[in-house]
């Protein structure tokens, strides 16, 4: 496969080949099964941003495989320094076989994609893309409705800075989703991606309305206000809070409905929703292990096995 920055790497053959592989991964992600298929192979994870699922999953993910990982982050690194993010990628080309890189600029992965020979995986890229993520929230909405093909997913919250559900929606709607974003209008999804998702074909409805989503949802995506996006404190006080999803607004919902969210959460989601059968947010942040396994096996051309044994 090669780099992965945007799901726009992916082809829908791909995501799916991804996702079974996977799904065959599972007893080695629960640590039932030792199949070290990356022993040998060295993972950098290059965090210049905070992280505890996403870079903890990624170590997980090869060391689960016989790999091992070099941890950065550049806080007491030679960042500190002034080092500049193309000799920072020069100097781990020459410590490992692949990247994944969190970065708070967006299109950071890209520039670091270009700069070396190696594998670059986007971990998150500032408000742009997080495509890793991705590839474990449709691992998990598949798991749970045993398709991705025609689901109605309402994602809620802060659409506007939120990576999460730009990488999610626009790989959603190749699988026929239609969508609905609910959104305070200041954190409404950017308008570029709308069009985006609505030229191919897509049904796509914006509303500030949560509740009245929630009978008719197949999937309820819930995202925290990124106080961390925000250049203005006082715009950020005025939509702290404004969706809460309690165990009272599920009267109505589809028993098969699940309700997923990236983490962290802040009080989006009442914890009351956890012990629910439609909560679906902490087995969604161990499936970023298998994700992130068959993508690393992928992009270093290792082959899993059809049968995991």
């Amino acid at each position: 496969m090669g780099d992965l920055i945007t799901m726009d790497d992916l082809t829908n053959k791909e995501i799916t080949n991804l996702l079974d592989n996977a799904e065959r991964l599972l007893p080695v992600a629960k640590g039932e099964i030792y199949l070290p298929l990356l022993e040998g192979k060295v993972l950098a994870n290059m965090f210049f941003e905070n992280s505890t699922r996403t870079r903890m999953s990624f170590e997980s993910a090869m060391k689960r495989l016989g790999g091992s990982v070099l941890n950065f982050s550049s806080a007491g690194s030679s960042v500190a320094k002034g080092e500049t993010l193309y000799d920072t990628m020069q100097m781990v080309a020459g410590y490992a076989d692949v990247v994944a890189i969190r970065h708070p600029r967006q299109g950071a992965a890209q520039y670091s994609a270009d700069s070396i020979g190696l594998p670059v995986l986007n971990a998150g890229d500032g408000a742009g893309n997080h495509p890793t993520q991705t590839l474990l929230d449709l691992f998990t909405i598949r798991e749970a409705h045993h398709t991705l093909e025609g689901l109605n997913v309402v994602l809620v919250g802060d659409l506007r800075y939120g990576r999460t559900a730009h990488s999610l929606s626009h790989a959603l709607v190749r699988f026929g989703a239609t969508l609905t974003l609910v959104s305070p209008d200041s954190l409404r999804m950017p308008s570029e991606i709308v069009s985006d998702l609505t030229a191919g074909g897509a049904e796509v409805t914006e509303t500030a309305d949560l509740a009245g989503t929630i009978a008719d949802a197949d999937v309820i995506y819930m995202t925290r206000i990124q106080k961390e996006r925000f250049p203005d404190e006082d715009e950020y006080s005025k939509v702290a809070g404004v969706y809460m999803l309690k165990v009272s607004d599920l009267a109505g919902a589809k028993e098969s409905m699940i309700i997923m969210h990236p983490l962290p959460r802040v009080n989006e989601i009442h914890p009351s929703v956890d012990s629910t059968h439609h909560a679906r947010y902490f087995q969604q942040a161990f499936n970023g292990v298998v994700a992130r396994m068959a993508l690393l096996c992928d992009c270093l051309g290792v082959k899993v096995p059809k049968k995991v044994k």
